[in-house]
């Protein structure tokens, strides 16, 4: 089960960022307690985060310890709480560092005529993001999650990524540079995931849902693998 989130303690790291308000506020606390035993329906037997392998497992420790002081990250959030209801005793961190050349794309589209183009997918993004926000002010974040999580939204949004191959020419292609970044991180994060599989086991991903698209192809692709749609478990606002 791959379950795109939106990063929650608001690191403004992406292209795009979603604004969340205060997820340890009681009201938001009820609603990620909800939601966390609505995809414990699916008894996970391991859960994977967007974190790198040794800090996962400390902070996981400390977590488990109550010794973890509060965070309103989503690997906490949503991770750490979910493991913890499952009863695991570790965590998967499955990160892997990648390039996002997204500079020489901009800069390459405005010499070239293109920047329309790259303006137009720039505004599809940000509408789509006030429309998450606006359900999540007025639905919570089940509603969110499931708006991230549908797998018609989804195709939509790779849409931004193959748009990029069209900006390039001849041996200069920053598009097809950034894509290339793009795709070698979501395979080695998805080998980590395969890596540390084992028969049996039903896993759960919490992944920034950029990421959520290749995770679920790849995951798709793979014989001996199963996709389970997120969107089954968590209950309509």
């Amino acid at each position: 089960m791959i379950v795109g989130v939106s990063h929650m303690d608001n690191p403004g790291h992406d292209l795009h960022n979603m604004k969340h308000d205060d997820v340890l506020q009681p009201g938001r606390q009820a609603e990620i307690v909800a939601l966390t035993q609505d995809l414990a329906r699916f008894k996970p037997t391991q859960v994977a985060i967007e974190q790198d392998k040794a800090p996962a497992n400390d902070k996981y420790a400390a977590y488990l310890a109550d010794t973890l002081p509060p965070s309103r990250n989503e690997r906490v959030q949503l991770g750490f709480r979910l493991a913890k209801l499952a009863g695991l005793t570790t965590i998967q961190g499955i990160d892997a560092d990648g390039d996002f050349p997204y500079p020489p794309v901009k800069a390459y589209a405005e010499s070239r005529g293109l920047g329309p183009l790259l303006a137009k997918q720039n505004a599809d993004i940000d509408r789509q993001i006030t429309a998450e926000s606006k359900l999540l002010a007025e639905k919570g974040i089940a509603a969110e999650l499931r708006y991230l999580n549908d797998p018609a939204r989804l195709k939509n949004d790779n849409a931004f990524y193959r748009t990029m191959l069209r900006i390039g020419a001849d041996d200069t292609q920053p598009g097809a540079d950034l894509l290339t970044g793009w795709y070698r991180r979501n395979f080695l994060i998805c080998a980590k995931l395969l890596q540390v599989a084992q028969p049996g086991d039903r896993i759960v991903v919490f992944y920034g849902a950029g990421h959520a698209f290749l995770l679920r192809q790849c995951v798709e692709e793979t014989p001996g693998f199963r996709l389970v749609e997120p969107n089954d478990y968590l209950k309509p606002s």
